[in-house]
């Protein structure tokens, strides 16, 4: 796939006098105005030298973005805010990657038209699939960077500016505004292919560094790889912010040109020394002939520093070791910082799992420097520096911080917990995807299991591309979206008469098409099952007087369809005049329950903050329940608060205002939490708003005011996965059997404790003292049997070729406390072998405890797999603690003479 020669030859090269060179080094064809030109200026064709060519001045990050938003305002393009580094917009994205993502794809499809046109954005972007290069490549590869972007929409009817155009803002800008002397720079032919569309490219570079790259969108990829061109041409151009501050400051790396000050005052904070004297001279010669993929390049790129600085080969790698997790650490706590700030939980799914994983691996980073400082202080130190040109860092510290500090102790707590499970897992196999169970299931860092394996003599090794296999895997967000049927394409829209009206309760209609039981109509009053509320239960009603059920209602593309009962489905012709009539009393309820959510979301995100997003809802007649993002228990004040303001805003009778209104202006007017309930492809989006709480882009229905829901009762909260909590919540008359279902049971816990209703409270006072002083007066006699057994273990215990054995029968059944005794015995005297049999269903259990020193003789698992080769029966364990089960009863003392068979014979 590619374009042939003549897309590349343009006016603009052909006036200014370019020559068109084949790189000697890729062989791929670049234009340049210097004639003896070999090599395309992109690495790693070439070094780095772009320290040697002169500019107008140094820039920062925040002057390198103002140059370029300056320069194409100038020239007639709207400077446009930049969107979240979540895509909320996008059903098939987590992550805004580029700056042509925020109008992908609704703009570039052409179903909504851009903002502006042409329009400037420096969108900051993160992409998760190089995160294992970031910092080895000293700033070429970042998961977080801004990427300018300048794009123009160009149709039939509206043709802005192409290749010509495009190619020489790029020459003034880095040229003029920049200063590069125009001989240095190089636009290199490429082909650009992504998100099922494709178009040529040049690849903007100049001492060694590659600076934009300039995309033109113009073809759709069809099956087979072959291109299809497309209506709307589109300038989809990258410049990197970042590598420009860096070409103009000409530092060591990138990340001394991202972050200044910062470099040092994490090495401060990290412990990490500065690198020996000379280290940085040769560092951005050298840097772009690091390749990730090829380890003889980091080991030429160590030879190279080595000889440069005089230091050793072990101490430069030893020093670039650490300075790539320094590195490392400031990306990472940038990406991190932005995530959280644009609301997003950490969990084990989505844009939560993909924080997380940018947070595991900071602190997996902190780990192998040895370092103490918590990871929350170096996010807080990104916020101040950062925090002046983004401000809603800093108006959303206080939950970076909180988030952070509780990733550090679920981290702390996990690796405790879990190392030693990762250990076992890898004991034996140290692959991949034993290791990436191990991060899956255990949250434990790879590196820190090899770590612990190769001191107790394991080897494990690490995939380089670890943490990048992970974030692709966990980026696929699977979009399902149904085609329609070819017997469908050719009916008119359907006319929602239930969008028109969600008081109406019949509506006369047409039919259009009958296929099978499913019938097509012109017009529709039932409501399509959509948005986590449940279709209508429905009637069509036939010229004849006959009642046809409808037992299902869906909607694909722009038609609803009905759904009718099997044997009623012959009933109708195309053209016969019917009557759609919808069970209403259980639509109203639906209503209800559907602007009860509206609320109850509202709600939440008053009283729990901004981070707050809809994970799954569904409404029906019943009960109403929203699964949302959040990252800590609910406390009982905070859930009084949301109940209390639900119904504050019952009360209050807000009207709910539903309005069609252009996409572009939506999101301007009340940003990209209207997509809490998913982002429609659609020019037109149907907002629902209850005023001064709760805006929705929304299909569903509501009812006309708030006052209408009745009345709102929470009636659980759940946590139902990491960062996931579920609320659910009746409305309106479904309050009242909520109510009458808790006097019912309120009833017969009367009945239980003797007494009536009124007097629950007072008699379960009383018997849960009973209950403390009763388990208080077990936990005495519990502490006095233990002592007993204990006593009668150690002192009973048979001698046995140096080990000591006791075999007892438990009379009373406390596993517990039989196994907190069994467990002190071996503790006090290494040398013992107990086992205690038990009756538990008609079967024998028999549980092994074995002290340290016996267990390097016989392991508790060894002998119950020899016991079950002498009694039958099924078991396992660990070295020092084992269980078996025999099915029937088994006398003791054919359990005793078995172990004593075992132990006077068994060698491990």
């Amino acid at each position: 796939m590619g374009a042939s020669e003549e897309e590349y030859r343009l006016d603009f090269f052909r006036e200014k006098g370019f020559y068109r060179k084949t790189c000697s080094v890729c062989g791929r064809p670049f234009w340049t105005l210097d004639p003896d030109a070999t090599i395309c200026q992109d690495s790693p064709c070439t070094k780095y030298f772009f320290d040697r060519i002169p500019v107008r001045r140094p820039l920062s990050v925040s002057e390198s973005r103002g140059e370029f938003l300056r320069f194409f305002e100038e020239r007639g393009h709207r400077v446009i805010e930049p969107r979240p580094v979540v895509a909320r917009w996008r059903e098939d994205l987590y992550l805004t990657i580029a700056s042509i993502v925020v109008f992908q794809p609704h703009v570039t499809s052409g179903i909504v038209p851009p903002p502006a046109n042409p329009l400037v954005i420096s969108q900051p972007s993160i992409r998760l699939e190089d995160i294992d290069s970031v910092g080895v490549t000293l700033g070429r590869h970042l998961t977080l960077f801004e990427m300018g972007g300048h794009h123009a929409f160009n149709s039939e009817r509206e043709w802005i500016y192409w290749k010509d155009e495009t190619v020489a803002y790029a020459f003034e800008f880095f040229t003029k505004t920049i200063g590069v002397p125009e001989g240095f720079l190089a636009f290199k032919e490429s082909w650009w292919a992504g998100g099922g569309n494709a178009g040529p490219c040049f690849e903007v570079a100049a001492g060694g560094l590659e600076v934009a790259t300039l995309v033109f969108m113009q073809y759709r990829v069809l099956n087979g790889g072959r291109l299809e061109s497309i209506p709307l041409k589109i300038v989809d151009t990258g410049y990197g912010i970042e590598r420009i501050a860096w070409f103009t400051q000409k530092t060591p790396t990138a990340f001394h040109a991202i972050y200044g000050s910062l470099v040092d005052r994490f090495r401060e904070r990290v412990g990490l020394e500065r690198p020996p004297r000379g280290y940085f001279e040769g560092l951005l010669h050298e840097a772009g002939s690091i390749d990730p993929d090829r380890p003889e390049t980091i080991d030429a790129f160590v030879r190279e520093i080595s000889r440069i600085s005089g230091e050793p080969e072990d101490r430069v790698r030893g020093v670039f070791d650490a300075e790539t997790k320094l590195y490392s650490l400031l990306d990472h706590t940038k990406t991190l910082t932005f995530m959280l700030a644009d609301g997003v939980v950490p969990s084990n799914q989505g844009e939560g799992y993909l924080a997380r994983l940018v947070a595991r691996r900071s602190l997996r980073n902190l780990v192998l420097l040895d370092s103490q400082t918590p990871l929350s202080e170096l996010t807080a130190m990104q916020v101040d520096y950062w925090g002046r040109d983004f401000p809603h860092l800093k108006e959303h510290e206080s939950y970076i911080i909180e988030v952070v500090e509780l990733e550090e102790r679920r981290f702390e707590e996990l690796l405790k917990a879990n190392l030693p499970r990762a250990i076992a897992m890898v004991r034996g196999d140290g692959s991949t995807e034993t290791l990436k169970r191990v991060y899956t299931e255990l949250g434990v860092p790879p590196e820190l299991v090899a770590r612990e394996a190769r001191r107790q003599g394991i080897e494990v090794s690490v995939s380089r591309h670890f943490y990048s296999m992970i974030a692709r895997e966990g980026s696929a967000r699977p979009l399902a979206i149904p085609e329609e049927p070819e017997w469908l394409r050719g009916l008119p829209t359907t006319i929602l008469v239930f969008h028109e009206n969600p008081y109406a309760r019949s509506t006369k209609a047409r039919v259009l098409a009958v296929r099978g039981n499913i019938v097509v109509l012109d017009r529709t009053v039932a409501y399509p099952t959509g948005g986590g509320q449940a279709c209508d239960a429905a009637w069509i009603l036939d010229g004849s007087g006959r009642r046809l059920y409808v037992k299902q209602v869906e909607m694909i593309g722009s038609k609803v369809l009905h759904h009718l009962e099997e044997s009623e489905a012959p009933a109708l012709k195309v053209g016969d005049e019917v009557e759609v009539v919808i069970d209403w009393p259980r639509r109203y309820r639906l209503m209800r329950h559907h602007t009860a959510t509206h609320i109850v979301l509202g709600a939440l995100r008053a009283v729990l903050g901004f981070h707050v997003w809809q994970a799954g809802a569904e409404k029906t007649e019943e009960k109403a329940r929203l699964d949302f993002t959040h990252h800590k228990p609910i406390s009982r004040e905070e859930l009084e608060r949301i109940e209390e303001l639900a119904n504050r805003i019952v009360l209050e009778d807000r009207p709910v205002k539903t309005r069609l209104v252009d996409r572009n202006e939506a999101e301007k007017r009340y940003g990209f939490s209207i997509y809490q309930g998913g982002a429609p492809l659609q020019p037109v989006l149907r907002i629902v708003e209850i005023e001064g709480h709760d805006v929705q882009a929304c299909f569903g229905t509501h009812v006309a005011g708030t006052g209408d829901v009745g009345g709102i009762k929470v009636v659980s909260v759940s946590k139902i996965q990491d960062g996931v909590y579920r609320i659910e919540y009746v409305a309106g008359t479904e309050v009242s059997s909520y109510a009458a279902h808790l006097e019912r049971k309120l009833d017969e816990i009367a009945e239980w404790v003797g007494g009536s209703r009124e007097e629950v409270e007072k008699r379960v006072g009383s018997l849960v003292e009973e209950v403390r002083e009763l388990r208080s007066t077990l936990s005495r006699y519990r502490s006095l049997v233990k002592k007993e057994l204990l006593a009668r273990i150690l002192e009973g215990a048979e001698p046995l070729e140096g080990l000591r054995l006791y075999v007892y029968e438990d009379p009373i059944g406390d596993e517990r406390l039989s196994t907190e005794a069994l467990r002190e015995a071996v503790e006090r005297d290494k040398a013992l072998v107990i086992a205690r049999l038990a009756v538990q269903g008609g079967d024998t259990l028999v549980e092994l405890s074995v002290g340290e020193e016996a267990a390097r003789r016989a392991s508790a698992s060894t002998i119950v797999g020899e016991l079950s080769r002498v009694l039958g029966g099924r078991g396992g364990g660990k070295p020092t603690h084992a269980y078996l089960r025999l099915g029937g009863p088994v006398s003791i003392e054919r359990v005793r003479e078995a172990l004593r068979s075992l132990l006077t014979g068994s060698r491990e």
